[in-house]
């Protein structure tokens, strides 16, 4: 059994603990499998710093069979000089805090308390650099106590035990050779966390954005050639950070720091789960909860306005009741320049949050920075409102290079058909390149649900034919501005494809054997009409009242 096979056997036996002791669905399950799975991997990593460190003390954990025996024996002086020789981005953990210490205490009576002391010490000797915070500058500490979330309080010291044991025999070193990457995380990330992005989030439900349509989005931001360098890269509704960390990875994540905000304290957990599979441990820092468009964290070095970025990405909720922030909201006309959606005398849910997204998108880049946002399909042919002022906005000052749409059920849990679309705050382009892969995606069933997803072949073809700004008959085109003026601002690929009619050269014979052949097959057609008449009308006549 390779690697990732083992690593979603433990996600799955993490569950399958927290279903025996009455967690299952239950709302805090998510951070006791997420902080768990957290653990054992900075655990893992810990020992495999302190491996290769390079430190004439870091000779003893490699000759010895158990790493964490020989850190537990070796004198203070020693372990902290071996500390120091660590990268600034490796958790710190001292003898007490290794799984072998918390295996080697599982018999004492009061092991959900050495449990959870265990985990709130480790949060908070490394506060300073893994930790999150809130738009209050509240810090988020990594891990918190678990076991109060079981009920029964006799039932918490078995809970502690039964969630080490499946820990114990299990390793991440394995993970942690140079090939595996961030496909390899992504793909267990999405695994770890599928069974929390569902609409019983309630009002702030997660939707976790398709890993093809978050590769789509960096490499066509990214470009094969560009030599970059200290990138700042931001999502203002950041959700578990799947856009973020594809943009990362294609940038390079030693030359790209993250920023990041979003509302949802469940997507925050989740992210700083996210952010330390992928190494990006530095951007903790920036990685804020709280609500972007009534307060928007990063500011600038004056803090007297929005920090604008090199990258934007964001997958916004669509529609979402915000009447209560409304009023904060439409309070700043400076940043939301097409207007605020008003509150629905009666569908509150239907309010188009989205669209205060795509402005702040928009403010938040550089004056060459790029962006890519997720709308609803229906967004790109607007022709009233805040929506039609967006588009007016984006094509009048040529900040929009290019759409795609996307097939129909590529998201998880939502239908919406979405499109992405993609701006360029350099405003250097000419034409603007409209993808329709509403067509392309293979079909698959997940529960009750019948899904679509993107072929690698299929992601291919779009990103060669976004870049190279090709127009193929059916599935894209590259317009003028002024085109798209002139087609009411819409940025519908459908709606500047040739209507192509086929015409086929026949002979005067083959014509008029063609006109026989209709003119005697509507006589049989209309003769069997009216014998259908005769026979409704001798029907009709055949009745009679019945007293």
């Amino acid at each position: 059994m390779n690697i990732k096979e083992k690593t979603i056997r433990l996600i799955d036996d993490l569950k399958a603990t927290c279903q025996s002791y009455g967690l299952g669905n239950d709302g805090n399950e998510y951070k006791i499998i997420t902080q768990i799975f957290m653990y054992k991997f900075l655990n893992d990593k810990f020992g495999h710093e302190l491996k290769i460190a390079k430190s004439p003390f870091a000779k003893k954990i490699q000759d010895s069979e158990r790493w964490e025996l020989a850190y537990s024996e070796m004198p203070e002086t020693e372990r902290q000089l071996l500390l120091v020789s660590l990268p600034p981005e490796t958790l710190k953990l001292r003898p007490e805090h290794l799984m072998y210490s918390l295996w080697n205490r599982q018999s004492r009576g009061e092991f959900d308390e050495i449990f959870d002391a265990t985990m709130t010490d480790i949060a908070e000797q490394n506060i300073d650099i893994f930790s999150t915070q809130t738009t209050q500058n509240t810090k988020i500490p990594l891990f918190e106590r678990l076991t109060p979330y079981v009920t029964d309080i006799d039932q918490r010291p078995a809970f502690a035990r039964a969630l080490v044991d499946k820990l114990v025999n299990f390793s991440f070193e394995d993970a942690f050779s140079d090939e595996k990457g961030y496909d390899f995380f992504a793909t267990i990330f999405e695994y770890l966390i599928k069974d929390y992005n569902t609409a019983g989030g309630g009002k702030y439900a997660e939707y976790y954005t398709p890993h093809a349509i978050a590769t789509i989005m960096a490499r066509l931001l990214v470009s094969d050639d560009d030599d970059l360098h200290n990138i700042e890269a931001y999502d203002p509704s950041a959700g578990t950070g799947t856009l973020l960390m594809a943009l990362a990875h294609r940038v390079g994540k030693s030359k790209c720091t993250i920023f990041a905000q979003d509302i949802s304290q469940r997507s925050n957990k989740m992210l700083k789960l996210n952010l330390l599979l992928n190494g990006l441990v530095s951007s903790l820092d920036h990685a804020i909860q709280g609500d972007t468009l009534v307060s928007p964290y990063h500011k600038n070095d004056e803090g007297s306005a929005i920090r604008q970025f090199d990258y934007v990405v964001s997958n916004p909720p669509f529609k979402m009741d915000f009447s209560d922030t409304r009023e904060k909201i439409a309070a700043q006309p400076a940043r939301f320049w097409a207007g605020v959606p008003n509150i629905p005398a009666k569908k509150k849910e239907s309010m188009a949050i989205y669209t205060c997204f795509i402005q702040h998108v928009i403010n938040s880049l550089k004056k060459t920075g790029k962006g890519a946002i997720v709308i609803p399909t229906g967004f790109i042919t607007a022709k009233s409102g805040i929506e039609n002022k967006i588009l007016k906005h984006i094509v009048d000052n040529k900040i929009v290079y290019g759409v795609v749409s996307m097939p129909s059920n590529v998201f998880a849990n939502t239908g919406t058909n979405v499109s992405v679309l993609f701006f360029d705050n350099s405003r250097a382009t000419e034409k603007v390149i409209l993808v329709d892969a509403s067509k392309l995606g293979e079909e698959y069933k997940e529960g009750n649900n019948q899904k679509k997803r993107l072929l690698p072949e299929e992601i291919d073809k779009i990103v060669d034919t976004f870049r190279d700004k090709k127009a193929e008959d059916g599935f894209s085109v590259a317009v003028t501005y002024d085109e798209i003026k002139e087609k009411g601002y819409s940025l519908s690929a459908g709606q500047y494809f040739d209507i192509k009619i086929e015409y086929v050269d026949i002979t005067a014979e083959e014509f008029e054997q063609r006109m026989n052949g209709y003119r005697s097959k509507l006589t049989e057609l209309f003769n069997e009409s009216h014998r259908l008449e005769s026979e409704i009308l001798k029907q009709l006549n055949s009745l009679k009242f019945n007293s």
